[in-house]
This record gives C-alpha cells, sequence and structure tokens, in this order.
C-alpha cells in the first residue's frame, strides 16, 4: 500500500478570497534549470536567468494581465525555484465555476505553458503555499524573497550540488 501523500493546502480555505499568499514552485528534480546566481554590473548578487528561466518570468509577468483580479507583487526566479507573493482582490477566477482553486489555477497555467514553451517538462508536480497573515508577516516574505539570491549557497532548495 503507498503511502499517504501529505496535503499541501489548507482543508477548506477558499484560496479564491481576497488576501496575499506567498508561493513556491521547484524544478522537477530541483534540477538547475532556470539560471545561474552570479554578480550584476554593481556586484551584487543577481541571478541570470537561463532560456528556460525567461520564459518561466515572462509568464510569472503575465498573471496580471490574464487575472486582472490579482496583483504580482514580488517574485523571484532562481536556478530551481520561484518564489512569489501573490495578492487575490476580488474573489474567483472570472468565469470560473471553481473560485477555490484560483491559485491552483494560476500556477498551473504558468507551469503549462513554460513546460509548453521550453519544450520539456520543468517543474516538480506540486506546489508550496502560505497565506500571509498581516503586514509582518507580508515584510518577512518579500525580504526573503528580495534577499534569495544573495542567500542561494544556503538556501534550502538548492539541492543539487548535495546529491
Amino acid at each position: 500500500m503507498l503511502p499517504e501523500r501529505k496535503r499541501l493546502r489548507l482543508p477548506e480555505y477558499d484560496y479564491g478570497q481576497n488576501g496575499a499568499y506567498f508561493v513556491t514552485f521547484c524544478t522537477e528534480g530541483r534540477r538547475h534549470l532556470l539560471g545561474t546566481v552570479g554578480r550584476d554590473d554593481l556586484g551584487a548578487p543577481a541571478v541570470h536567468l537561463s532560456r528556460c528561466g525567461t520564459i518561466v518570468d515572462s509568464y510569472i509577468r503575465s498573471i496580471p494581465k490574464a487575472y486582472s483580479n490579482v496583483c504580482l507583487e514580488k517574485y523571484v526566479v532562481t536556478p530551481n525555484h520561484v518564489h512569489l507573493i501573490l495578492r487575490i482582490m476580488g474573489n474567483g477566477a472570472p468565469g470560473s465555476s471553481l473560485p477555490t482553486q484560483l491559485l491552483s489555477r494560476m500556477i498551473a497555467a504558468v507551469k503549462r505553458f513554460s513546460n509548453r514553451d521550453a519544450g520539456m517538462n520543468i517543474w516538480k508536480s506540486s506546489f508550496y503555499d502560505h497565506v500571509i497573515r498581516d503586514d509582518n508577516d507580508f515584510l518577512r516574505i518579500w525580504t526573503y524573497i528580495d534577499t534569495n539570491p544573495a542567500r542561494w549557497a544556503e538556501d534550502c532548495y538548492d539541492m543539487e550540488d548535495a546529491r
């Protein structure tokens, strides 16, 4: 008998309601497909996107165009994962009969279209989410995303070299 898979979403929570959400999704096998971490022109840590990373970046930027009630607050594409903060303003996906699945639908669309354009399966099947509860939580997560490239060497998602 297979072990029961851990539930990643909060039971009975409406992921289409107003609020801010911190989302992380990883490449399959945590492979470094999306770019490398190096330095920018001023010497600060920066992510240099690969072709796949550029594709992913463009689909992340398109979220507010596709979902008029969603604001992309902050994000970072790293070599093997993406962190983002999405704010939903207004319930549900336009024209959707499943408004509670808005967050899952957005992430699935980014993954599906980036896989298609890259010509390969980039993504691990699931994603991590956290409902942002207050301004302090929002600021902590914003800072985490903002400083993610500088902390790449100790990032828990950078497991490729550990194998």
